[in-house]
């Protein structure tokens, strides 16, 4: 049976798959951050406050990316760029409209900017691999069409309407390593690994990144800039900035405690 991206209809609009579970990874990322949020030390409801600041930056972030490198879809009907509820949203857009927010709000309210990264990197995982199940009801984000009989079935690969072909399931990878990395996160984070602030964040974008690198190359709807896949590119620059900061910055700044 194929997803049907409607989910349901109220008053005559239709709810989509892909926005309702945007909300829902939304929703229960910030229920993370709450739950962690005294730990850090921060004023009571910084997380919602915060949230106010980088939710809508982040969705903004996320469309503008999108857009920015796939323009020749909505040049001829400009418009048609506002309807992110018909898919289109690049996480690392995101990332970076959500940092830019929470990076504004830490100078305004005089907080420590990557003590905020560190309480939300987790969330930011967990955020991601609940939306990427809207990607399944939309059919899109998919792999290259797999070459084996034996692996046409879900979750290894995906079947696609649009060319009748079995095609890698990449939305599916990347949502079960997002929470693979909610769970590393957490589980280091508890025993005290992290130790200066930013290694939450900075840990946060090394693993995404490995993932990233990867899956991006399997991808059929990839963003290029010229021949270079986009995300791709950004993944490796990042990863390996990330792995730089983690192995070298403590020799100029001793852990905290």
């Amino acid at each position: 049976m194929l997803p049907n991206p409607i989910a349901f209809t109220i008053a005559g609009r239709d709810v989509r798959w892909y926005g309702l579970l945007i909300a829902v990874g939304i929703g229960l990322a910030i229920a993370l951050a709450r739950a962690r949020e005294k730990r850090f030390g921060l004023p009571k409801d910084t997380v919602v406050d915060l949230a106010l600041w980088g939710v809508p930056s982040a969705i903004v972030g996320a469309r503008l990316y999108y857009v920015l490198f796939s323009w020749g879809t909505y040049a001829a009907n400009p418009i048609s760029a506002l309807y992110i509820w018909e898919g289109g949203l690049a996480i690392y857009g995101g990332l970076l409209g959500g940092l830019l927010a929470g990076w504004i709000y830490a100078k305004v309210r005089g907080l420590n900017f990557w003590t905020l990264a560190d309480l939300v990197a987790p969330s930011f995982a967990l955020g991601q691999a609940i939306g990427r199940w809207g990607n399944f009801f939309n059919q899109e984000a998919y792999g290259v069409p797999v070459p084996a009989e034996w692996m046409k079935r879900f979750p290894i690969a995906v079947y696609i309407e649009a060319d009748g072909l079995w095609h890698c399931a990449t939305f599916f990878y990347e949502s079960m390593w997002c929470l693979l990395i909610v769970v590393i996160l957490l589980a280091l984070d508890k025993k005290g690994v992290f130790r200066r602030p930013g290694d939450t964040f900075f840990t946060y974008v090394l693993l995404y990144a490995i993932e990233r690198a990867f899956v991006e190359g399997l991808r059929t709807d990839s963003l290029y800039w010229g021949p270079v896949r986009v995300s791709q590119a950004l993944s490796v620059c990042a990863g390996l900035a990330c792995l730089a900061l983690l192995m070298f910055r403590g020799r100029k700044q001793p852990p905290q405690g």
